[in-house]
């Protein structure tokens, strides 16, 4: 083979066919260039492309050449090539198999010959070679030439002395040769040659890991006498052993510590451990005896990793026993210390393997021995492990019961021996006496976040049972405690070993809620969802059985409630607010027998509302028993008149109207200031279901409920009522107010970060302390030059009275002063600065209640929005939509002008988006407005004078948009007559003039005055898009402004003005139903009125050199265009001369070269006129005509030498002009067409006086053009001869 290969060349070196070959093999020399391009998929595509063209073509020679030109690549310069080529190369071997390996091995050698090549190539030489080694590798070939795997092996060995350039990849390729052949090849042709390799494994990792490699795929020949005769021992894993082994996991943590991965050598150490049954040795000496004693960093990390990978391979004692040692304290102490930013956090890649061996586990205990594990880590009573830690998901449903049943024994009886616990050294120096109360509370308050982000995970696989049960334990412990055990409540029979003290009942008290939030919105489980409906809705919060889970809580309340024998409320309930739990107990009895003879929505909300409200009574009954009992009431009444209803309506008429009147206030005016109040709560839970009764009960809502709402949302109210009820609601409670608001697994999370904080990172505080230390001298030097007046007179007063004070004319000083009138001083001094520093104090106090107070009735308005929102969503055809208009203006208003901080804007942001996008964009609206036309345009008129009065241009537009709305309420719909009439054109132009209750002169008459503003102010609020849009919508009333609209074209106050006068003309000019309105001869009219103004508005243009008039002669003559294009189009009769008349000279006096735009549409128009735009012919200048003009402007610079045609030829001229003859040529050959005008213009005033006064540059950079261009002279002589 290889001497057919000399061969082929010998013949494709004729001359002949080497050109006819190149031509016809263009696509086949392409891919070696696509080989060597960065791009992966050109090469892989180079690759595939390739192989198909040798399979097709079959030529020896081209074959021949390929293996020539890919073992040349191997060592390509450009670092993206080699794979390229090396992948060629392995599948040209595959493909071609008749071709062998050792032919191409030799054909390696010697082009990459690392004695051959030159120093400066035999860095790629080496990968030359490595990549060959690596393509007989890829061919898949090697286990059947045995002497080609030596010969690649021994290769390797000696690339592998290079390790500054190739690292440990020859060891790598060694051992995946070696994992790929068989034993026999290895036994016969590779042992010898790796023996040394193998006899020093414990040298380097790269020589450990081949020889474990060996173990694993040729255990039959490396047996345990071989391997004593190789390592003097016949296991690897001894005694004698583990100091070197731990030398080499030393030199493997520190090669993989920017990489942060685990070294492959080391855990197949550890797997070889578990196979010769030395795990605790190897665990207890190489790794905790050996790599932690080292300080923190890459050998620590590497254990933690080791840690992680070794949880799949670990029987449940070995996991019980690596999980409690000394890996894992370290572990913690890392995940505490290393909080801050800048540091490396191992945490996340320790989630990566609990994660991934929990989803391939399948053994309940061994998952529940690694949950345990990670859970019993704690820092002073706190796990390392966070709250919501989203690996539960995968349990068993066995591992995640007996996980919960740990945690619920922990709160109950923790035992804080049992736990893998330790301080940081900063909280052993800081830490005294209050270490046990204070870790169990710590632990207590994890657990119980732990229980809850259970629930709340969707992803966790549990039953209604389990749920149920984690529920009524966090209830109970939050709410109650244990006199006596009892059979009916489980609760009872575990007894605390240490008593809750508060803290603790606040955690279990907000978690409850949070709890009850995350149920609410809990999906079926997946028995029950099968079995419901496929076509169902889907249903959250609601049990298999039907009923919400807060229902279910509230009736084991109730039975706790029922037994004071056995269990006692750790806040009992006064006889008032138990009578206010049973009649809550009662309506929602009353409301499930309703809702069993016809479900609704509606009753749904009030059994959630009178369920949340009653479990809200165990955390604050004195807030909530007024609240309760106004529920109970307006309930009554509303089942009382839907019943009254139902009966005669006859004979009730009237006397049931005189009782509603004097039953005041109505029930839906009751219910919505109920639902104010709990949006006072901080609660994200109540916030939703308020939501959810109110747009249940958004149908009976009256003027007066509506306008509960707004007085809510009124700025000018902010001091009153509703504002004092949020702020004293919470004022007192400031910790409680916190832990209530939003999410309990947000709060948790954060929870768990505060103790991390504080409790692991003592400079981080000390840091922040600093800083509000720093914040507070600010704030007192501010302060100081307030009071600094009044402060110098006291302290003047204090000195006097103890005649410290130093005068010119006594001269006294504190020498004079003895013992006792200094000590009386310093106690007057001293009660002095106490005192003003209170006064400082009160000042921040005050200041900071006052910004906590603005924050809660901003977060309070927030959540009142949500109503006003839900009744406009659900109501918006309903006429007290309309009041909603004035004060959502009011709120934009002032939220545009005050000082707006984050909150502001959010709330400013929310109550634009309710009014512009759902109120009046909305395709639901009003439409019986007839009874109230008179006060829906007075609203119009109101609100277009007062868009006219702003000077905010972003404001008035809502106002304008809120006065289209109203224009579209008092249109209404068609009727429907005209929909279905069945002349299409009469009844499309009867819905264009349909304008139903507006009416339009009055309406018109408005518009025009605002018209006429936009026009004749200079400053003005309004924009021509507002009139746009008023046009495009309301073509009647855009048809009644033209006449105004075509006026100021020329009668604007400002070329600004009359160019938006063309804008509105036009638009409205363009619109069909403008052009089906005005048809016949009120169109002619209207073209002819503006042809007549657009001539006199380009006639007074002059001479136009500012922005602002050429942008309005652009909107002139596009106005123009459409004009005269109808005009000519229809055939109208209108005289077009004046017009034209005026065009024609605008040329001379508008410049066309700074605006393409003003150019094209000045010519469009002409175009109508028959005027075509003059085409510019591009001339080339002329070489002979710049030689005639050189000798009359005698600018003397060497006009003859520049010409091309005299360039080449010697030129005799006198010994003076010899500099100036020389240097022209060079120069111009140098820097082409701009430097000879450039020195054009230096040179024209010059004579030869001045000439002789060149600046030193000038003259500098002459004598550096002087030498070139002597040299250049002697070219052409040279030619010649």
């Amino acid at each position: 083979m290889s001497e057919e290969m000399v061969e082929v060349p010998v013949k494709a070196a004729e001359p002949l066919r080497a050109a006819g070959s190149l031509q016809q093999n263009r696509l086949f020399l392409d891919f070696f260039w696509d080989l060597a391009k960065p791009e992966q998929e050109v090469r892989l595509k180079a690759v595939e492309n390739l192989i198909q063209y040798l399979k097709t073509q079959n030529k020896e020679d081209e074959l021949e050449y390929t293996f020539k030109r890919l073992v040349d690549g191997l060592g390509h310069t450009r670092e993206t090539a080699r794979p390229g080529f090396s992948l060629a190369l392995g599948q040209v071997l595959s493909a071609f198999e008749d071709v062998s390996l050792q032919s191409v091995l030799d054909r390696i050698k010697e082009k990459h010959s690392l004695q051959a090549v030159k120093k400066k190539l035999a860095r790629n030489a080496m990968f030359g070679n490595l990549f060959g080694v690596l393509a007989l590798h890829q061919s898949g070939r090697l286990s059947k030439e045995p002497q080609v795997v030596l010969g690649c092996v021994k290769l390797l060995q000696n690339l592998s002395q290079h390790k500054q350039h190739l690292k440990d990849l020859p060891n790598k390729t060694m051992t995946d040769i070696l994992s790929e052949i068989p034993e026999e090849v290895f036994e016969e042709v590779l042992l010898n040659a790796l023996q040394t390799d193998l006899a020093s494994a414990f040298r380097t990792p790269e020589q450990l890991q081949l020889l474990l490699v060996a173990l694993q795929r040729f255990p039959q020949t490396l047996k345990p006498k071989k391997l004593k005769n190789l390592l003097g021992s016949s296991t690897i894993i001894n005694a004698d052993n583990i100091p070197r082994l731990t030398e080499v996991l030393k030199m493997a943590a520190q090669s993989v510590k920017k990489e942060r991965v685990l070294p492959a050598v080391v855990l197949d150490l550890l797997k070889l451990s578990l196979k010769e049954d030395s795990f605790q040795l190897f665990w207890n000496k190489a790794i905790v005896d050996g790599m932690l004693k080292e300080q923190q960093g890459p050998t620590h990390f590497l254990s933690f990793r080791l840690l992680g990978a070794a949880l799949p391979l670990l029987s449940l004692s070995q996991l019980k026993e690596v999980l409690s040692g000394e890996v894992m304290m370290l572990y913690g102490e890392h995940v505490v210390t290393a909080q801050k930013p800048d540091r490396f956090k191992l945490a996340p890649e320790m989630d990566d393997y609990v994660s991934s061996f929990l989803q391939g586990c399948r053994d309940s205990d061994r998952q529940l021995a690694v949950m345990l594990g990670f859970s019993s880590l704690t820092n002073q009573g706190y796990p390392v492990v966070p709250s919501v830690w989203r690996v539960v998901q995968h349990l068993q449903p066995a591992a995640l019961l007996g996980y919960v049943d740990w945690l619920k024994n922990a709160f109950l009886q923790p035992q804080m021996d049992r736990l893998l616990d330790f301080s940081t050294r900063k909280q052993k120096s800081n830490q005294e006496g209050k270490e046990q109360e204070n870790s169990v509370f710590r632990l207590r308050k994890w657990i119980v976040a732990r229980l809850s982000s259970i629930i709340d995970n969707h992803q966790v696989k549990k039953q209604e049972e389990l749920i149920m049960d984690v529920a009524r334990f966090v209830f109970f412990h939050a709410f109650f405690s244990t006199r006596k055990a009892s059979a009916d409540i489980a609760e009872t029979k575990e007894k605390l070993s240490v008593p809750l003290d508060e803290r603790t009942r606040g955690v279990l008290v907000n978690s409850f809620f949070g709890l009850l939030m995350s149920m609410h919105h809990l999906p079926l489980s997946d028995d029950s969802a099968e079995a419901a409906a496929v076509n169902q809705k889907r249903v959250l919060g609601v049990t298999a059985d039907g009923n919400m889970w807060i229902y279910h809580l509230v009736q084991y309340a109730d039975v706790l409630l029922n037994q004071p024998k056995h269990v006692q409320s750790s806040r009992p309930f006064s006889p008032e607010q138990r009578q206010a739990w049973d009649s809550m107990l009662e309506s929602v009895a009353n409301l499930k027998k309703k809702a069993k003879k016809g479900p609704s929505a509606e009753s749904s909300a009030f059994q959630q509302l009178f369920l949340l409200v009653g479990m809200h009574l165990f955390k604050a009954p004195e807030e909530l028993l007024d609240i309760m009992k106004d529920l109970q009431s307006c309930m009554d009444k509303a089942q009382e008149k839907k019943a009254k209803k139902k009966k005669k309506k006859k004979q009730a008429s009237e006397q049931q109207q005189q009782q509603e009147e004097e039953e005041e206030p109505e029930w839906v005016e009751v219910m919505v200031d109920i639902l104010l109040s709990l949006l006072s709560q901080q609660s994200r839970h109540i916030r939703q279901v308020c939501k959810t009764v109110f747009s249940s009960i958004c149908p009976h809502v009256t003027a007066a409920a509506l306008t509960t709402i707004l007085d809510v949302l009124d700025p000018d109210r902010d001091d009153e009522e509703d504002g004092a009820v949020v702020v004293t609601d919470d004022t007192n409670k400031p910790q409680k107010k916190k832990s209530k608001d939003g999410d309990e697994n947000e709060e948790m999370e954060d929870d768990e970060s505060d103790e991390s904080d504080e409790d692991s990172d003592e400079e981080a505080e000390d840091e922040a302390m600093e800083e509000e230390e720093k914040d507070d001298d600010e704030e007192e030097e501010m302060e100081s030059e307030e009071v600094d007046q009044n402060f110098r007179l006291e302290l003047m007063k204090v000195l006097q009275q103890q005649n410290a004070l130093a005068t010119e004319e006594d001269g006294s000083s504190d020498e004079d002063m003895d013992d006792d009138a200094m000590m009386e001083l310093d106690k007057s001094l001293s009660a002095l600065f106490s005192e003003q520093k209170k006064k400082t104090q009160a000042k921040k106090d005050e200041k900071a209640k006052l910004q906590k107070e603005r924050t809660l009735v901003r977060e309070f308005k927030i959540k009142v929005l949500d109503l006003v929102e839900v009744f406009v969503a659900r109501q918006a055809g309903s006429p007290l939509v309309l009041g909603l208009v004035e004060p959502l203006l009011t709120i934009i208003d002032r939220g545009m002008s005050s000082n707006s901080e984050q909150q502001e804007q959010d709330f400013l942001r929310r109550a634009a988006d309710i009014f512009r996008n759902q109120l009046c964009r909305s395709k639901v609206y009003c439409r019986t407005a007839g009874d109230r036309q008179g006060e829906l345009h007075d609203l119009l008129d109101k609100l277009v004078t007062k868009a006219q009065k702003l000077s905010d241009s972003s404001v008035c537009l809502y106002y304008f948009s809120a006065s289209l709305y109203v224009v579209k309420v008092l249109r209404g719909a068609p009727p429907a007559e005209t929909k279905d009439d069945p002349t299409a054109g009469r009844a499309a132009a009867t819905d264009i003039e349909f304008m139903g209750n507006v009416d339009v002169d009055r309406v018109s008459a408005v518009f025009r005055d605002a018209l006429s503003s936009f026009m004749s102010r200079r400053k003005s609020p309004l924009t021509a898009q507002m009139f746009t849009d008023l046009f495009s919508r309301f073509p009647v009333l855009c048809v009644k402004l033209l006449d105004t609209a075509v006026q100021n074209i020329t009668s604007g106050v400002r070329d600004h003005q009359q160019g938006q006068a063309c804008v509105l003309v036009l638009r409205a000019m363009q619109s069909r139903e403008v052009q089906q309105l005005l048809h016949g001869a009120p169109w002619t009219k209207l073209c002819g009125s503006v042809t007549d103004q657009l001539a006199a508005s380009l006639q007074n243009v002059g001479q136009a050199e500012s922005k602002v008039v050429k942008e309005k002669v652009v909107k002139v003559l596009e106005l123009c265009q459409f004009v005269v294009k109808q005009v000519r189009h229809q055939k109208l009769s209108v005289d077009l001369d004046p017009l034209q008349n005026v065009l024609q000279p605008l040329t001379s006096s508008i410049a066309f070269k700074k605006t393409g735009k003003l150019e094209d549409t000045y010519w469009a128009v002409m175009k109508h006129f028959g005027v075509t735009k003059p085409k510019v012919e591009k001339t080339k200048p002329d070489g002979d005509a710049d030689q005639q003009e050189a000798p009359k402007k005698k600018k003397g610079f060497l006009p003859e030498t520049k010409k091309r045609k005299k360039r080449n030829k010697p030129v005799l001229e006198p010994a003076g002009d010899k500099s100036a003859s020389t240097n022209k040529p060079g120069a111009d050959k140098g820097q082409a067409k701009k430097k000879p005008d450039k020195k054009a213009k230096q040179k024209r005033p010059a004579d030869g006086a001045t000439a002789s006064q060149e600046n030193p540059s000038k003259k500098s950079k002459t004598q550096s053009e002087n030498q070139p261009a002597k040299k250049k002279k002697k070219k052409p002589k040279q030619k010649k001869e």
